[in-house]
């Protein structure tokens, strides 16, 4: 069975979506993990800050259930499929890892290309699964995270008691 990890964020009411998305995915999927809650600046557009984490899990669903599954719990949390690429979200569930899986198909690579450039999806799958190899670049995700420029996005800690008692 693959261990995925999966990148949520939302800047429209961050706190109540994430809380509705952490749920589902424990409901959906009963042994998630949860990285801590980040807070950060917009990317590729002017807006409020999101609030981002990665959950892992391990799942026997196909990849495109799975990428299936995303997408309805993002429709849960309000997201609407034709919403413009770089604009407020109330809910981005990217699949960053499918266990150690290479796909290269048209609207689909795993992993995630941008995982090596996004502070907020490499900060918390650091905080997850540190010893775990990228299956392309052949290093631990806590290496690539320590070569990372954390300067050039920072990630804010978003304590417990700022998101209530579903983080």
């Amino acid at each position: 069975m693959p261990e995925v990890y999966v990148a949520a964020g939302s800047n429209i009411e961050p706190e109540r979506h994430l809380a509705l998305a952490a749920r589902e995915l424990r409901r959906s999927f009963p042994l998630v993990r949860f990285s801590p809650w980040y807070r950060n600046r917009a990317v590729g557009f002017e807006g409020d800050d999101f609030i981002n984490f990665v959950a892992g899990f391990s799942t026997d669903l196909p990849l495109e259930a799975l990428i299936a599954r995303l997408q309805a719990i993002e429709g849960l949390c309000g997201r609407a499929r034709t919403a413009p690429r770089w604009a407020p979200r109330t809910m981005d569930l990217d699949l960053l890892l499918y266990g150690e899986r290479v796909v290269d198909a048209p609207g689909l690579r795993v992993p995630r290309p941008d995982l090596l450039k996004r502070a907020y999806m490499l900060g918390p799958l650091a905080d997850l699964a540190p010893g775990l190899t990228h299956p392309i670049e052949g290093l631990t995700i806590a290496e690539l995270w320590r070569r990372f420029d954390r300067a050039a996005h920072p990630l804010v800690p978003v304590h417990a008691d700022e998101v209530g008692p579903e983080a």
